[in-house]
């Protein structure tokens, strides 16, 4: 059975810096493209950050020059360093292939930003 097990959250106040970590166990990782995807309270979830196979990457542009998504593919990881963080960039983080997949889901990690 395919995991996807997000990790790295927690809470920290305006311009602090969090590295999620995303581990799967799909054994075709480095052949996806993978991306994070962040679902605020009472929003739906969205894409804030994707790479692709190649290491091809872009944002969402309410992320744009603060979040940094890289991959390592050895380890089957992918990873997103947030920096500036901003009380809008509060939600449970999640990792899955892009385009997503239903059984790719896990729990997510909450990262919960104060002003």
């Amino acid at each position: 059975q395919v995991q996807t097990v997000e990790s790295g959250g927690g809470s920290v106040q305006a311009g602090g810096s969090l590295r999620l970590s995303c581990r799967t166990s799909r054994s075709l990782f480095s052949a996806v493209d993978w991306a994070w995807y962040r679902q605020a309270p009472g929003k739906p979830r969205h894409m804030v950050a994707q790479i692709s196979s190649r290491g091809a990457t872009d944002y969402a542009d309410s992320v744009k020059g603060r979040f940094t998504i890289s991959r390592d593919n050895a380890q089957n990881t992918v990873y997103l360093q947030m920096n500036n963080l901003k009380p809008e960039d509060t939600g449970v983080y999640y990792c899955n292939a892009n385009p997503w997949v239903v059984g790719l889901w896990g729990q997510g990690t909450q990262v919960t930003v104060s002003s």
